[in-house]
């Protein structure tokens, strides 16, 4: 059998993915990282693994791993992620899974765009933008039809760029990011408080409460200035909205689009269209199952 087991491993929640090369979902398994400071999250992965294989009674003939964290330079492990998931750093999971192939690793937002150009919201396109919105920021970047890494594996941390040189420091000392004015992270201190998600902030803003609606509509318009610029700098065919916050549906895209139409350069009258991600949280798995593909081809 012929399928790639693709696992993304997040700081709530494992999900793993088996999948053919033509992007059909054999299997899927999702289970709690339980992340309490020791390595013991490890163990849930590689029983997640093993509980594709069992239920489809074969073994992969590649797999993938997708994490939070800066890739190392030969896409083996993670080499930079402080904070989080003790004993992922430096972890080369062939030797853990002991399998005879090797096992590349990808940051989960990297991966998501993966996932999305090969079965999703990107599939067919060169050039994408792909931003992820919850806790933090994510995002990816493709060009040409390559993936944009960078120097050290940072590219597409699009979540810190700067929108306002004054702000306060985020967790990559950017002032005033992008994951500053929208990200869950920052909600409390936006809100002073007064909203426990950005889910409770929307629907109180859908209400008309009118603090909920400032608070919300300001972040909205950071995410509108941010998408612009990356239109600038990318020149994408469409960029791609995921993660929790991009589930408010028409209550995000529709502001969006409003501030879009006044701040994005349209050379020839077309807008880029700003669409949400078709694979919802399994997008990243999909992504890791893919370059597990690509890597042993």
């Amino acid at each position: 059998m012929n399928y790639a087991v693709g696992i993304d491993v997040g700081g709530t929640n494992i999900k793993g993915l088996a999948i053919t090369p033509t992007g059909e979902v054999l299997a899927q398994r999702n289970v709690p990282t339980g992340d309490d400071g020791t390595p013991a999250w490890i163990g849930r992965v590689v029983e997640v693994w093993q509980q594709l294989q069992q239920n489809l009674g074969a073994a992969p003939t590649s797999t993938g791993i997708a994490a939070p964290g800066l890739a190392a330079a030969d896409q083996l492990s993670i080499h930079c992620m402080p904070g989080r998931l003790s004993g992922l750093v430096g972890l080369n999971w062939q030797s853990r899974l002991g399998v005879a192939q090797p096992v590349p690793v990808l940051n989960d937002a990297h991966a998501a765009l993966l996932g999305e150009a090969w079965c999703g919201a990107a599939r067919g396109l060169a050039n994408v933008v792909l931003l992820t919105l919850g806790t933090g920021v994510g995002g990816a970047v493709l060009v040409e039809g390559h993936l944009l890494r960078g120097q050290l594996g940072r590219a597409g941390h699009l979540g810190h760029l700067s929108l306002n040189p004054n702000g306060p420091l985020d967790i990559a000392s950017t002032p005033g990011s992008l994951e500053d004015a929208i990200g869950e992270c920052t909600l409390f201190r936006r809100t002073a408080g007064q909203f426990p998600s950005t889910a409770a902030l929307v629907a109180a803003s859908s209400e008309g409460n009118p603090v909920a609606r400032e608070v919300w509509l300001y972040s909205v318009q950071a995410l509108a200035a941010a998408v612009a610029s990356f239109i600038n700098c990318f020149d994408p065919a469409r960029v791609v909205l995921g993660g929790g916050i991009a589930a408010a549906g028409p209550a995000l895209f529709q502001p969006l689009q409003e501030y879009l139409d006044r701040f994005e350069w349209r050379p020839t009258g077309v807008a880029v269209p700003v669409v949400p991600a078709a694979l919802g949280d399994r997008a990243a798995a999909y992504g890791a199952a893919w370059n597990a593909l690509r890597f042993s081809a």
